[in-house]
């Protein structure tokens, strides 16, 4: 079950949206099925379908799938069995999500019952069908590799009097796959994986980064698309040395020093990706410098 601990954005002034990357789900099913209109197997299906989730949510900033795969190619974080808390933080890091979720579909596909028992023999005539999707989701703060949620959501359909066929599983369309019960029990996951993002994203906090000096300006990788305004005020910190646990090996941060404070003059640089800022305190600014709510 998935309890809401906190509204979605807890935070006090500006409601900015965070940073997200969805890693591919790895495929643990026994017989694994493929989406057929995505020609994907279901871990691969069921990032697809979370990530367009999230974008239709309009709270966060979804990093494009084809930046991960490049990423996670560049890392060597694609194969199967391989990414752990560790290095999706890490992955994290490198392409600037505020949050990370990956995990692994558990159970996907249809049980059956009929005269003759239980089968999952596909093209036989059965009284009753149901499908299950079962996913086992984290999501990871990576500026600490820590695990702030996690859950094993399972969700199921019936459907009586249904005659199931190979084309129910590896169905030909979009459409056909949404009106199946397997991919209503699919979007029902999905949701539950959505919830728990909700209910869980603001245990990380909103930061940004400086990009650049120019005229006596700060340019910062976020703008009016996370929901900056003109006006909005964010302090300027610089990272030290990075605090690794020398038990567990986790980065528990780096020692930080506040050196400004900057405000807002044209939140729409490069089509609301950035934005132009005046300097309140400070001086020195660097590229890569933090940038959070004051």
């Amino acid at each position: 079950m998935i309890c809401a601990t906190a509204p979605l954005f807890a935070q006090e002034g500006p409601q900015l949206k965070k940073r997200i990357a969805v890693l591919t789900f790895e495929d643990k099913t026994s017989q694994p099925y493929s989406y057929g209109f995505m020609g994907k197997d279901a871990g691969d299906g069921f990032s697809e379908m979370l990530t367009t989730a999230l974008v239709k949510t309009g709270n966060y900033i979804v990093i494009e799938r084809s930046q991960l795969a490049q990423l996670l190619q560049e890392q060597n974080l694609g194969a199967v069995g391989v990414v752990t808390p560790e290095s999706a933080a890490q992955a994290g890091k490198v392409i600037g999500a505020e949050l990370v979720v990956f995990g692994a579909v558990t159970e996907f596909g249809y049980s059956q019952q009929s005269t003759g028992g239980n089968t999952r023999r596909l093209g036989v005539g059965v009284d009753n069908s149901k499908a299950t999707v079962a996913v086992d989701v984290r999501i990871v703060d990576p500026e600490t590799s820590e695990i702030i949620a996690a859950e094993d959501i399972r969700k199921k359909k019936s459907k009586k009097g249904l005659n199931v066929r190979l084309k129910d599983i590896q169905v030909g369309s979009k459409n056909e796959f949404d009106e199946s019960i397997v991919g209503k029990a699919t979007r029902d996951a999905i949701e539950g994986v959505v919830a728990l993002l909700d209910n869980n994203s603001h245990h990380v906090k909103w930061q940004a980064k400086v990009v650049t000096m120019n005229g006596g300006d700060v340019f910062i990788n976020a703008g009016s698309k996370v929901g900056i305004e003109v006006g909005h005020q964010f302090a300027i910190y610089r990272a030290g040395e990075e605090l690794i646990d020398p038990d567990t090996g986790l980065n528990l941060g780096s020692v930080e020093s506040k050196i400004g404070l900057v405000e807002v003059i044209d939140n729409e640089v490069g089509e609301g990706k950035a934005a132009r800022c005046r300097v309140v305190e400070g001086s020195g600014f660097q590229r890569d410098d933090l940038v959070r709510l004051d």
